[in-house]
């Protein structure tokens, strides 16, 4: 079997939504100038009430006998990259030699061993553990030693959901009746914001723990968007409420920081990140420096499943844990069902985002009662649904 050619395909669907997908927006770095705090949450063009046009770049790695592997939700600077880099390298290649892939393609891009470069070639190692898969009419996960278990408790992402806090507490409630038992928030607040940021974010930790009860955890995403300061503060404004972690509240290379921030956070209170870290050697670095207390990786950036199943092995080696950061629910899911429970305890699921990343899969991932059960598709199944797609374009093709 030979890889015969590579291609990024951008779809077009639509999808309805009762409001406007993103009811309030990431926060982001940048927010540190006010021109760009005044922006608002990310908008979606409306084709007629309710319902909404959305676009996804796929991945498609087609092989001589007629397997295809897919990677979803690539950017335009990935589908450049490979298509103007990495695909020369691929063509003809042996699509199940994946290790021998990855040394190839890492190699050859000696300035892409961070950043764009590295996203683009973890998007072709997923798409070659889908053709792995399909090719032994096997899951991922079965690949690489699972399952480990049948099923696996999700946290819920609330990324794009309204930060007004009577629209907090319902839709805590409602997620907590679905029976999620994890709870993860994105204020818009920061440094720049003072003592009034540090109290609304403890209203909104308040509002939600009162919502979902004493037995749910909460956890709080910065996107790289705060200081150790006011990490510290609102740590200790909310100690009462029982924070499960803090997420990348700093700049991914500011790692004395956090190392600052684990000497000085209250007990109980856990600082994780890693989901902008790439590579084994960039999270050995991490791991060697004590850095964190939860390691995110994400299979779509940080190399791709086979990078990921060794930073696993770091992780695991240093008695540490990890959660998937949850760009696809495919990847993750390969590699927790074939994880130690103790490693990977639970998987994340984005309420808003998922639907979107998922629209034009056959067979999408959707939790029950709170849990992922085990994908039963050979591969990552990423399998079209040709009904889902309004029209489709080739894109980052070579001129």
């Amino acid at each position: 079997m030979i890889i015969t050619d590579v291609r990024c395909v951008e779809y077009v669907g639509h999808i309805d939504a009762p409001e406007p997908i993103f009811a309030d927006r990431l926060r982001r770095p940048s927010d540190v100038y006010p021109e760009f705090r005044a922006g608002s949450a990310q908008e979606f063009t409306e084709v007629a009430p309710g319902r909404y046009e959305i676009r996804s770049t796929f991945l498609h790695i087609e092989t001589d006998t007629g397997l295809v592997g897919s990677t979803a939700q690539l950017s335009g600077e990935q589908a450049f990259i490979i298509t103007h880099t990495l695909r020369p390298l691929l063509l003809g290649a042996d699509p199940l030699a994946t290790e021998r892939i990855w040394d190839v393609l890492y190699r050859s891009s000696i300035h892409g061993r961070r950043g764009a470069g590295m996203v683009a070639l973890s998007a072709v190692d997923c798409a070659l553990w889908d053709i792995r898969g399909q090719h032994l009419a096997v899951p991922a996960h079965v690949l690489l030693g699972g399952p480990t278990r049948t099923d696996i408790p999700a946290y819920v992402s609330t990324l794009g959901e309204s930060l007004e806090l009577r629209r907090v507490a319902a839709r805590t409630a409602d997620l907590v009746e679905q029976g999620y038992r994890g709870l993860k928030w994105f204020p818009r607040w920061g440094p720049e914001d003072g003592r009034a940021g540090v109290d609304a974010v403890v209203a909104l930790v308040g509002t939600v723990r009162d919502a979902a009860g004493p037995d749910v955890d909460i956890m709080l995403d910065a996107w790289s968007g705060w200081d150790v300061p006011f990490t510290l503060e609102v740590a200790h404004a909310t100690r009462d409420l029982r924070v499960a972690w803090i997420e990348e509240p700093l700049l991914a290379d500011q790692a004395a920081g956090y190392r600052t921030l684990r000497s000085r956070l209250p007990d109980g209170v856990r600082i994780s990140g890693g989901e902008h870290e790439y590579g084994r050697w960039g999270y050995a670095d991490l791991i060697a420096t004590d850095t964190l207390d939860l390691y995110q990786p994400d299979p779509h950036w940080d190399g791709g499943i086979s990078e990921t199943t060794k930073i696993m092995a770091l992780i695991s080696a240093a008695g540490g844990q990890l959660v998937p950061h949850g760009q696809s629910l495919q990847c993750n899911a390969a590699v927790s069902f074939a994880a130690s429970p103790a490693l990977i305890p639970q998987m994340e699921y984005l309420n808003r985002l998922m639907p979107m990343y998922q629209h034009f899969l056959a067979a999408p991932i959707r939790p029950l009662d709170g849990r992922i059960a085990a994908p039963t598709q050979p591969g990552l199944g990423m399998a079209i649904d040709p009904a889902s797609v309004v029209s489709d374009r080739v894109v980052g093709i070579r001129a």
